[in-house]
């Protein structure tokens, strides 16, 4: 702790007048960040519902083949003999 009969030196040891920055600037950057932010998210949002969209198209019923089911008449009369 230095002595109280000490005067602080008038030049500080780094010169920090040279790189103070103001803070509408630094106001400035912090809403262009936030905008971009949320312009990004609501982009990746839109893009992300795109791409659902697109994957249900391919599990779409009329897309996938036809499968070939036993006539259920048929069918009955299978289990019937199974059955016996």
């Amino acid at each position: 702790m230095p002595p109280a009969n000490q005067q602080p030196s008038p030049n500080p040891a780094s010169n920090l007048d040279l790189f103070t920055i103001p803070q509408s600037l630094l106001l400035q950057i912090g809403t262009a960040s936030i905008l971009l932010l949320l312009i990004t998210g609501k982009t990746t949002v839109r893009a992300l519902e795109a791409v659902g969209e697109a994957s249900e198209e391919l599990f779409r019923g009329d897309r996938l083949p036809n499968l070939d089911f036993p006539d259920e008449h048929k069918t009955n009369l299978d289990e019937k003999t199974y059955i016996k």
